[in-house]
C-alpha cells in the first residue's frame, strides 16, 4: 500500500514532527516568509523526508489524497481561498488542539460537516466541545524517546515551558507561575520568556537535555490541552508538579509520578520538598518516565493515525469516509 500524500498546516511545530512519524508524505503549506501558521517545512526541528514544502500559490497544481486541517482559519478561510473544488471534496481530518474557549461545556464546535473527521487530542477535550453531528475520534500525543538523553535533576529548581506566557496570561497561569517563583526556585523557557525573567527560548531538538538537568517540571497551566512539553518532561524522567485539572488527573498520580493539586500552596509546598530531596525527585521521575512509555510512545501514536488516515480515504482499509474511532 503507497504512503498516502496529506496536505497538511504549520500550527504547532512538535505536534507536526511527532504526526510526521506516521509514514505518509507531508505537505505542509507556506507562504513568503513564512508567517506564523504558513511555516512550511521551516525551523530547527529535525524534519525527516517525507516532509515537504508546499508553496500556497501552488497548491491547486498538486495531487493530495487527504486534507488535514488544524484551525479554524485553515478550515473556514483557508480551504475556500486556496485549496481547489476538487481538491475540498477529498477526504478531509479536522485536528482540534483545544478546549473550548467561549464556555467550557456548551460551545458548538466550528466543524459541523458528516464528512469531515474531527480529531480531539484529549479526551477531555472530546468530553468538552458540543461535536454536534461531525464524526469524532481520539488519537492522543505521542513523542519520540529522545536518543542519548537522560535525568540527571543536579540543577535543584524547577523547570517550566510555556510560550508567551505574559501575554496569555491567566489561562495558561501566569498568575500561578509567577507567585510560586517568589517561593521556589523556578526557571522559565519558552518564546517571550525573558519579559518575565525566564531564560529565552530553547530549540526543540535541544529541550529535552536542556531540561533534564532540572529537579522537576512546574507546569502552571489552568485550562488548555494536555501540552507536549509535559509528556517529553515525563519520557526523559522528570516529575511533574501540575494544577490538578483537565487531562492532568488522568496523567499524573499524587505522590507516584509527581503532584497535583488545585490548592496552588500545596504545590509549593511539594516543589520544596523536591528540591530538598533529589531521591525522591529521582523516584517519581522514574515512574513518570514509565507511564510516558506506556501510554505516550511515538510507535502507537504513528500507529492510530496510520489507521484514521487510511480509513477516511478508504485506502488499504475496508469501507470509505470518516466513522467514529
Amino acid at each position: 500500500m503507497r504512503p498516502l500524500k496529506i496536505l497538511t498546516w504549520h500550527t504547532h511545530g512538535s505536534y507536526l514532527y511527532y504526526l510526521s512519524h506516521a509514514p505518509h508524505a507531508f505537505y505542509v503549506l507556506s507562504k513568503p516568509g513564512r508567517p506564523a501558521g504558513y511555516g512550511g517545512r521551516c525551523g530547527p526541528i529535525p524534519w525527516g523526508p517525507n516532509v515537504h514544502d508546499m508553496p500556497a500559490d501552488s497548491v491547486r497544481d498538486h495531487e493530495f489524497d487527504c486534507i488535514v486541517f488544524q484551525d479554524d482559519d485553515q478550515y473556514n478561510k483557508d480551504q475556500y481561498e486556496l485549496l481547489s473544488a476538487g481538491q475540498r471534496a477529498l477526504p478531509r481530518v479536522y485536528i482540534e488542539h483545544d478546549p473550548p474557549r467561549q464556555h467550557p461545556t456548551d460551545t458548538v464546535h466550528p466543524v459541523d460537516d458528516p464528512n469531515v473527521l474531527l480529531v480531539h487530542v484529549t479526551h477531555f477535550n472530546h468530553l468538552m466541545w458540543d461535536n454536534g453531528r461531525t464524526p469524532t475520534t481520539v488519537i492522543e500525543h505521542g513523542v519520540r524517546l529522545p536518543k542519548g538523553v537522560a535525568y540527571g535533576g543536579e540543577l535543584a529548581r524547577g523547570i517550566s515551558i510555556v510560550n508567551n506566557l505574559r501575554q496569555r496570561g491567566r489561562r495558561l497561569g501566569a498568575d500561578i507561575y509567577t507567585r510560586a517563583r517568589d517561593t521556589v526556585p523556578l526557571d522559565l523557557v519558552g518564546m517571550d520568556s525573558l519579559a518575565l525573567g525566564g531564560v529565552g527560548e530553547v530549540a526543540h531538538p535541544e529541550l529535552p537535555a536542556f531540561a533534564a538537568r532540572y529537579r522537576f517540571l512546574f507546569n502552571p497551566i489552568r485550562y488548555t490541552s494536555l501540552g507536549l512539553s509535559v509528556i517529553e518532561a515525563m519520557m526523559i524522567g522528570l516529575p511533574v508538579v501540575a494544577l490538578a485539572t483537565t487531562e492532568m488527573v488522568t496523567v499524573i498520580e499524587n505522590g507516584e509520578n509527581g503532584f497535583i493539586d488545585t490548592n496552588a500552596d500545596a504545590l509549593h509546598m511539594y516543589m520544596q520538598e523536591l528540591v530538598r530531596n533529589p531521591a525522591l525527585a529521582r523516584h517519581l521521575g522514574a515512574n513518570a518516565q514509565r507511564r510516558a512509555r506506556e501510554r505516550f510512545g511515538i510507535e502507537r501514536f504513528s500507529a492510530d493515525w496510520n489507521a484514521v488516515l487510511r480509513q477516511v480515504t478508504g485506502i488499504g482499509a475496508p469501507g470509505h469516509g470518516p466513522r467514529p474511532g
